[in-house]
């Protein structure tokens, strides 16, 4: 017998929670079909998106997520506060960017409700998408139910995409948190599909370390890593990203009988691969929080910032 969801799932006595979703059908969700030759790996990119969409819209956020050939996996934090907080007006807008508005909605947004009986029917549909934006289960439902349609259109057929319902693990503490994340960014190399966890395609690690290339700066739309410097928060993962990164190269080079994939003994750290010592590394990160619109980068590349943006002066973060 299945445990209810609301059995399973408790913001009061943890936030964080780690979820499964797998297809149904022998078609693939990503990858490469061996059977057919039919390559669906468009598809990740489709999951990936919606998972990055619907943490900027929901009260959810994401801490990490990989996309396999035919299931995925995602951390999320359930920020409870947040979802209170927010005013009548933001909940409308965060709801409605993904459905349609009632018309009494549209009514009260242009400030037009006149009775009584108009304002109760507006608070009752307020809170119960308030409820549901801080909802684990909502989440997730939006997240599949996206791509089902999408996936059946494409295969031109119709039926149950995924597996009854997504599977959800309670993480109790910051060391199941921690391991429940490394899992996650390792599931590509320990399906032998990727060597590295840094070139791990639609995973969060590389979201963040393309972020960090592209923005100096981590990315929004995940939950970020709190600093060494800064006291903890219910907005951020309690680790440095550093720590972070040591501890997913140390676990992926663990060779598991049950698994096909590893990082070779041969490679180099993360850190020597990244071409960043571990201090440098901790200095990018703790600035990138005090000082967001820092420049970082080698001298080079900084003077050909410098030259493309016809600036004498930048304000950086020089990496020797």
């Amino acid at each position: 017998m299945t445990t209810a969801r609301s059995q399973q799932i408790h913001p009061d006595i943890t936030p964080y929670y780690h979820c499964v979703s797998r297809c149904v059908r022998r078609s693939f969700l990503c990858g490469e079909d061996s059977f057919t030759g039919q390559s669906y790996e468009h598809r990740r990119a489709w999951i990936e998106e919606r998972i990055l969409t619907l943490g900027s819209v929901y009260c959810i956020d994401v801490c990490a997520y990989a996309v396999m050939s035919n299931h995925y996996h995602i951390v999320v934090h359930i920020d409870k506060k947040k979802g209170k907080d927010l005013s009548d007006h933001e909940v409308i807008e965060r709801w409605c960017s993904e459905h349609d508005s009632p018309s009494i909605i549209k009514k009260f947004k242009s400030h037009q409700i006149m009775t009584d009986t108009e304002k109760q029917v507006c608070s009752e549909i307020i809170t119960i998408w308030r409820e549901r934006l801080s909802s684990i289960s909502w989440f997730m439902k939006e997240l599949n139910h996206g791509i089902a349609v999408q996936a059946n259109k494409e295969d031109q057929c119709t039926g149950r995409f995924w597996e009854g319902r997504f599977k959800s693990q309670a993480l109790l503490d910051e060391k199941a948190l921690l391991a429940a994340m490394a899992y996650v960014d390792l599931n590509p190399v320990r399906a032998n599909t990727a060597k590295l966890p840094e070139t791990s395609e639609h995973t969060s690690l590389k979201y963040r370390l393309d972020s960090l290339k592209l923005s100096q700066k981590q990315p929004i739309a995940l939950l970020p890593f709190a600093s060494d410097l800064n006291e903890k928060s219910s907005h951020s993962i309690p680790f440095s990203f550093v720590d972070y990164l040591e501890l997913v190269d140390w676990i992926g080079r663990q060779i598991r009988e049950d698994k096909q994939g590893h990082i070779e003994k041969t490679e180099p750290k993360i850190l020597q691969r990244l071409t960043l010592s571990h201090k440098e590394y901790y200095c990018v990160c703790t600035a990138l929080e005090s000082k967001p619109r820092l420049w970082i980068g080698t001298s080079d590349n900084i003077v050909n910032a410098k030259t493309k943006l016809e600036r004498q002066r930048m304000v950086a973060l020089v990496i020797a």
